[in-house]
C-alpha cells in the first residue's frame, strides 16, 4: 500500500462482537473486521462504544485532529474487557506497531469517516443508524481548554461514560447503585457552577434578591467573568455556549443524565435573563441559533430524554414566553435579528412537535351552547403566567426562628403610619426560598 494514501484515522480495537460503535453523530453495529475509522477531518471528534447496542453503559472520548499538512495522526483506542472501559493506548511501542500495520487493515478494516448515508449505499458496517451533516455546527464553541476543565487534563482522550456525573447530580442518576459507584467510581464532570436557587450576589437582601431571581443577568455575568477560562470576554461568553453544546451531545450519544440536567440549567439561565440581552445581544443571537440546531436533533435521541412534544417539552415552552417578554422590552439594532431567530425557533417547534404558541388562545370570545344560545366567555387568570414555571409559588416550612421573624415584621408593619414601608424591615435572607 502506498504510504501517501494513509491519512488521519482512529483505531477502535478489541471491541466485543456486535458492539455499538460510533463517531460524532454516526453510530453502527460493528462487524468482526471493523478496526476503526479513516479519513477523519480536522477538528474535534467524539468516538464512543458499548458492549452491545442496547441501553448498556456507553464509553466515549473526545480527540482533536490538527489541521494543516504533516504526517497523518493515528489515535489508538482499545476496549479493556476486564475494566469494561474504552482506554487510550499509552505505550508508544504499541502505537508505532499499529501505525506500521495500517496498510493491512486500511482497505477492509477501516470504514471511511462520514456523517450521512446515501440511499442504496451499503457502507462498510452494518446497521448505520444516524444521518447528519451538523457536527461542525453542534461543536462550534467546544474547545480543548473547555474539555480539559470538564473531563480532566487528558488531551486526545477526554473521556467520560453514561454514568459520569457532576457532584450536584449524583443523586439524580437513575439506576446507578451506590455500591457499584463506590467499587467503580465514575469520573466527576466539572461543569460551570449553576445554582438557580441562588442567582444573586452575596449579601443581597429583599428586593435585590427578588429581582435577581426573576432576571438572572447578574448571575450570568458572574459566571462569565469569574468561572469561564478564556482570556477575552467574547471567548468567555462562547464558553457558555460550548458547555451547552457539550452537554447536549453527551446526552445524544451517551444518554448521560447529568449532562441533561446541566443542559436544562443552562437553558433556564439564558432564557430568564433580561438586562443581559441588552448587554450581550451577540451572545443571545448565537445562543438561539445554537438551540435551533440542537432541537433539530432531539428526535435522534433514544428514549424520551429529549421529548419535546407539547407536554414533554413543557419546561422549555414557558421559558420561551419569558424570553419573548425580555425581547419586547429590548430596543437596539440587534432586536430584529433576535426576534426573527426566536420566531423561527418557535415556528419549528410548532411544526415538528405540535407546540401551541404561547398566548395564542382566546382570552374572551363568544361560545355557542348546545341549544344554540351564544354567550360571551372570558378566561380568568390568562395574564398570570408570571406565576408559572420557575416563578410558581411554593409551600415553605418555616423554622421557629423564621416564624418569629415573620411575626415581628408583620407587627412592625401594623404599627407603621401612613402606609410607609421600608424593604429593609423585612429580611428575606432566610425566608424567600421561592428562588
Amino acid at each position: 500500500m502506498d504510504p501517501s494514501t494513509i491519512n488521519n484515522c482512529v483505531l477502535l480495537l478489541n471491541l466485543p462482537p456486535k458492539a455499538l460503535a460510533g463517531i460524532d453523530l454516526l453510530s453502527f453495529t460493528s462487524s468482526p473486521r471493523f478496526r476503526g475509522v479513516k479519513n477523519v477531518p480536522p477538528g474535534l471528534h467524539f468516538v464512543f462504544t458499548a458492549s452491545d447496542s442496547t441501553l448498556s453503559v456507553r464509553h466515549g472520548a473526545w480527540l482533536y485532529v490538527s489541521p494543516g499538512v504533516g504526517s497523518p495522526q493515528v489515535f489508538v483506542k482499545k476496549w479493556d474487557e476486564s475494566a469494561e472501559d474504552l482506554v487510550a493506548e499509552t505505550s508508544q511501542t504499541e502505537v508505532l506497531r499499529h501505525k506500521a500495520n495500517l496498510g493491512s487493515i486500511w482497505k477492509d478494516g477501516l470504514t471511511p469517516y462520514r456523517q450521512s448515508v446515501h440511499e442504496g449505499d451499503s457502507g462498510a458496517e452494518e446497521d448505520w443508524s444516524e444521518e447528519s451533516t451538523d457536527w461542525s455546527k453542534l461543536t462550534s464553541q467546544v474547545t480543548p481548554t473547555m474539555l480539559s476543565r470538564i473531563c480532566g487534563l487528558n488531551p486526545d482522550h477526554w473521556n467520560l461514560t453514561s454514568a459520569s456525573s457532576a457532584t450536584q447530580d449524583l443523586d439524580e442518576i437513575p439506576g446507578l447503585e451506590t455500591s457499584n459507584s463506590m467499587l467503580h467510581p465514575e469520573k466527576e464532570l466539572r461543569f460551570l457552577p449553576i445554582d438557580l436557587k441562588k442567582t444573586w450576589r452575596e449579601g443581597a437582601t429583599g428586593r435585590e434578591r427578588t429581582e435577581a431571581a426573576q432576571d438572572r443577568s447578574w448571575f450570568l455575568g458572574d459566571l462569565i467573568d469569574n468561572h469561564c477560562q478564556a482570556g477575552d470576554l467574547r471567548g468567555r461568553e462562547n464558553e457558555i455556549l460550548g458547555e451547552l453544546q457539550f452537554t447536549f451531545l453527551m446526552v445524544l450519544t451517551l444518554n448521560n443524565n447529568s449532562c441533561l440536567e446541566q443542559w436544562k440549567r443552562l437553558l433556564r439561565l439564558l432564557l430568564t435573563c433580561q438586562q443581559a440581552v441588552k448587554q450581550r445581544p451577540h451572545l443571545f443571537l448565537d445562543f438561539l441559533k445554537c438551540l435551533r440546531t440542537q432541537l433539530g436533533h432531539c428526535a435522534d435521541m433514544e428514549g424520551d430524554l429529549f421529548d419535546m412534544n407539547d407536554i414533554g417539552g413543557g419546561f422549555l415552552k414557558p421559558l420561551f414566553g419569558q424570553f419573548r417578554k425580555a425581547l419586547d422590552d429590548f430596543e437596539g439594532k440587534w432586536k430584529a435579528d433576535l426576534v426573527d431567530e426566536l420566531d423561527e425557533l418557535q415556528d419549528y417547534m410548532q411544526k415538528e412537535f405540535g407546540w401551541q404558541p404561547e398566548g395564542s388562545y382566546l382570552k374572551r370570545g363568544m361560545l355557542e351552547l348546545e341549544d344554540g344560545e351564544r354567550v360571551e366567555m372570558e378566561v380568568n387568570g390568562a395574564d398570570a403566567d408570571d406565576e408559572l414555571g420557575d416563578y410558581a409559588p411554593t409551600i415553605v416550612d418555616l423554622t421557629p426562628e423564621q416564624q418569629r421573624l415573620l411575626i415581628e415584621s408583620d407587627i412592625g408593619r401594623t404599627n407603621r403610619t401612613n402606609g410607609e414601608e421600608s424593604e429593609d424591615d423585612v429580611d428575606l435572607d432566610d425566608m424567600d426560598t421561592r428562588y
